[in-house]
């Protein structure tokens, strides 16, 4: 299902607060904290030709974030990002100056972040983000996991050193539990949604964001003429919506926001014209999606840069996973986790409607770029939903 954007205030700027956050100069800023991280190197783009003539497109491009900073999942980017952002300026504070990035790891900087704790609640990823901020800084973290988290990606977090803490009920339950337990306790909570009165850390968050698509704007051949992009609460679709309206202006591509059927907050705002929590209900598989109230900060930058916004089913994600572990003709295999396909779902289920193409302007000459979010974060369920293992498609089984 998909709608247009009819808000009031579509394609009207973004605010100077978010502006500041994800333009050009605030995405330099990232890339430069990034140059500082001893495991960065920039995620491969894969051109897809087979696939985007099966589609009717002159092209398509995936930017795949399974392998980012090695923590499997584009969250890498946004949760570590503002721990050593919010480190530094913890630093400023007690040192009475600018302490920069490049003193990250000097003995005054770490004896700072050593008195600090970033708290935080996760469906997986964002947890383990920030986790490995804080282990790199010398801070400590406790990560809030609802009940849906699988023990697999709890110990996938708590490998960095954090101290996990179960909450019943679902991840916007976890979420009010990290902010009443981190108040507290005097913990800094680093969320990657916000709610009235914290909006720059979540902010900060969205900024780290926008080094996807600075990396693939520089080795894309063309401009893209749409881009599919998946969301729970929004950060990376407003992430990478906001910085191509700010950079390209009218010249932008179409923008379309993915959601799960099961969990799709963002699209009933959007039908509702305001933000609107939904009610909980089946698990999706696309666990990483599955948020039930989006991001205030991520949905304002959305009503004015995102063009349409709409939902798949559970099928269409592992379709998506198992097109890309299959691929056609020379296409390059990649391992996309049950989240990480969302935007590639959302595209089949465009492709395979003309009453949606048309409304959307997606037609033989469209130029397709979608993310990849996340691996196999969860190694024994995808080999379950795609028969293979992820080093299998990728030849490295022995």
């Amino acid at each position: 299902m998909l709608i247009l954007n009819q808000h009031p205030d579509h394609n009207k700027p973004l605010d100077i607060s978010d502006a500041q956050t994800l333009g050009a100069e605030a995405a330099k800023e990232v890339e430069r904290f990034l140059s500082h991280r001893d495991n960065h190197v920039p995620t491969p783009l894969h051109a897809l030709p087979g696939l985007a003539a099966e589609l009717g497109i002159a092209a398509l491009h995936v930017k795949d974030e399974g392998q980012r900073l090695g923590l499997g999942s584009f969250k890498a980017l946004g949760g570590s990002y503002a721990v050593i952002r919010l480190v530094l300026e913890e630093a400023n504070r007690q040192l009475g100056r600018i302490v920069d990035v490049s003193e990250l790891h000097t003995q005054e900087v770490r004896a700072i972040a050593s008195r600090m704790t970033f708290g935080c609640a996760t469906d997986g990823n964002h947890g383990k983000s920030v986790a490995a901020g804080a282990r790199l800084v010398g801070a400590k973290s406790a990560i809030f996991v609802h009940a849906g988290v699988s023990d697999e990606r709890v110990a996938a977090i708590a490998r960095y050193g954090a101290e996990m803490i179960r909450v019943d009920g679902t991840y916007d339950d976890s979420i009010r539990e990290s902010a009443r337990v981190s108040e507290a306790k005097g913990w800094t909570v680093v969320s990657d949604t916000s709610w009235p009165g914290y909006e720059r850390i979540p902010g900060l968050v969205m900024q780290g964001y926008t080094a996807i698509i600075c990396e693939a704007l520089r080795d894309l051949p063309e401009l893209p003429t749409h881009v599919f992009v998946q969301a729970g609460v929004g950060g990376v679709a407003a992430a990478l919506a906001g910085h191509l309206a700010l950079v390209f202006g009218d010249r932008r591509p179409t923008f379309i926001v993915v959601e799960p059927a099961r969990a799709a907050c963002i699209f009933a705002s959007a039908a509702a014209g305001e933000v609107v929590k939904i009610a909980h209900g089946e698990a999706t598989v696309m666990a990483m999606l599955e948020c039930y109230e989006p991001s205030p900060v991520a949905w304002r930058v959305l009503t004015r840069a995102a063009d349409a916004f709409m939902t798949v089913e559970e099928e269409g994600a592992v379709r998506a996973m198992n097109r890309l572990a299959r691929p056609l003709g020379n296409d390059t295999p990649v391992v996309a986790g049950e989240s990480g396909g969302a935007g590639l779902a959302g595209l089949f289920a465009v492709a395979g409607d003309q009453a949606v193409r048309e409304a959307i302007h997606l037609d033989s000459h469209s130029r397709v770029f979608i993310v990849n979010t996340e691996g196999a974060t969860d190694p024994e369920l995808y080999t379950r939903l795609v028969g293979l293992t992820p080093h299998a498609v990728i030849g490295e089984d022995a």
